[in-house]
């Protein structure tokens, strides 16, 4: 029943009058520029995101780099040998150990000096309410 309502509308139709064709055809055109609009801006937001992540990814493999020199140092034998040597104070077989003990003048304890000052006079409430309020002059 729907169907045959829209056959009639369009055998009603003069589809050779050429206005009508130009419209259609217009119409089409727009709908066809849109979609490759759409397209166009897609495609942008994928190169922006891609030059993104090739930054990032730039970034990461010389993290990665750095990491790998920083494994291959901690593993070899300098490394090992400064460890022990230098953090942990080991030594090996047949060094013979040197342990530097400071001076005297490093060891004593510095004595503080007195720092002579006035002497303490005591006040009354309104001679302090004075010096808080206007200074010693």
């Amino acid at each position: 029943m729907m169907m045959e309502k829209i056959k009639e509308a369009f055998s009603k139709i003069n589809w050779t009058d050429k206005r009508l064709i130009a419209i259609v055809v217009v119409v089409l055109l727009i709908v066809l520029m849109m979609g490759f609009n759409n397209r166009l801006i897609n495609m942008n937001r994928l190169i922006r995101q891609e030059n993104i992540l090739q930054t990032r990814i730039a970034g990461l493999e010389s993290t990665k780099i750095a990491v790998e020199e920083q494994v291959a140092y901690a593993t070899s034998e300098v490394a090992l040998e400064e460890w022990a040597r230098e953090s942990n104070h080991l030594i090996e077989p047949g060094d013979q150990a040197i342990v530097l003990i400071p001076s005297d003048e490093q060891l004593s304890t510095p004595v503080p000096t007195p720092v002579v000052g006035k002497e303490k006079t005591s006040l009354n409430h309104f001679e302090t309410w004075l010096l808080l309020l206007f200074g010693e002059d």
